[in-house]
């Protein structure tokens, strides 16, 4: 709402009258002000509507309160669904392994043997009579 700031013309041409002005130019200093208080009275309304209330503030911070319980929700939901998806693909690993392993018959072992020479000392000569 834009609250009137009452500004008398004429009182205000009168002055000038007396201050020596002619009626004439009183008269358009008196339009050009009066303009000017309105500009004013209409610039500082759209600032005030650009202001928050304590209204706004409280129902700015309920949307922010939703917008947090929905966001936690969320993240559970996620939390869960990762979860699932981690279990299945888990499942579907240890699935290819076993059917790799079944159906895939193992390498054979191969072992190669290295010709070694067995070293040995000789016994030890006994003596007869001993």
């Amino acid at each position: 709402m834009i609250a009137d700031i009452t500004f008398d013309t004429l009182a205000f041409v009168k002055e000038l009258e007396t201050a020596g002005i002619p009626p004439n130019q009183a008269e358009a200093q008196a339009r050009a002000l009066s303009r000017v208080i309105q500009q004013v009275e209409k610039s500082r309304h759209e600032e005030q509507k650009e202001l928050a209330t304590r209204g706004d503030v409280l129902r700015m911070g309920n949307q922010i309160e939703l917008a947090k319980v929905e966001l936690r929700k969320d993240i559970g939901t996620s939390k869960v669904e990762t979860i699932k998806w981690v279990i299945a693909t888990g499942f579907i690993i240890l699935s290819g392994v076993a059917a790799i392993n079944r159906f895939v018959p193992p390498p054979v072992p191969v072992h190669f043997h290295t010709q070694t020479q067995e070293m040995r000392t000789p016994a030890p000569a006994t003596q007869p009579g001993k």
